[in-house]
């Protein structure tokens, strides 16, 4: 969460001329609701399950595409059936330092749920790390670093495996 993983897939995309689709706007289409508004009258769990059935449809429909997830999708079955899985790396405090910076910060920070306290965010992050690292078949480090160089290094790697 808040690595720039939308920022970075749209440059990616750019640079190698595929489409890009988020996660996260499919979920707020297929159920016309804001993803705060879904925690909140819905709860993380029924979230995660449209995480799940977003995944698989995304499985079973979608190719040569490169998809930015939320920060819990990790958590899908069948996730490397996708494709290849990248992980975005920052430590906590890059990514609250970024999202602190962002021209519209206040909204970044309201429009995510589970950054309303922070300490139960850094207990989070902790938590997520090695399972990021688990399910990644590329880590890319990209605090701060701007999003063509990291763009760039993506599109090393991925043409390497």
């Amino acid at each position: 969460m808040g690595v720039g993983k939308g920022r970075t897939a749209r440059a990616l995309a750019a640079k190698s001329g595929r489409y890009t689709v988020d996660t996260d706007d499919l979920i707020e289409t297929m159920v016309k609701m804001k993803i705060r508004n879904i925690f909140a009258e819905h709860g993380e769990s029924y979230f995660r399950e449209l995480e799940q059935r977003t995944a698989n449809w995304l499985r079973h429909n979608v190719k040569n595409t490169i998809v930015s997830t939320g920060g819990g999708f990790f958590k899908v079955k069948k996730l490397r059936k996708a494709g290849k899985v990248v992980y975005l790396h920052s430590s906590i405090d890059g990514i609250l330092q970024a999202i602190r910076e962002h021209p519209n910060a206040k909204k970044k920070i309201k429009k995510r749920p589970l950054l309303q306290d922070l300490d139960q965010a850094r207990a989070l992050f902790v938590q997520r790390l090695p399972l990021y690292r688990k399910v990644a078949d590329l880590e890319v480090s990209v605090e701060n670093r701007e999003i063509d160089a990291i763009a760039d290094e993506l599109c090393v790697l991925i043409k390497k495996g």
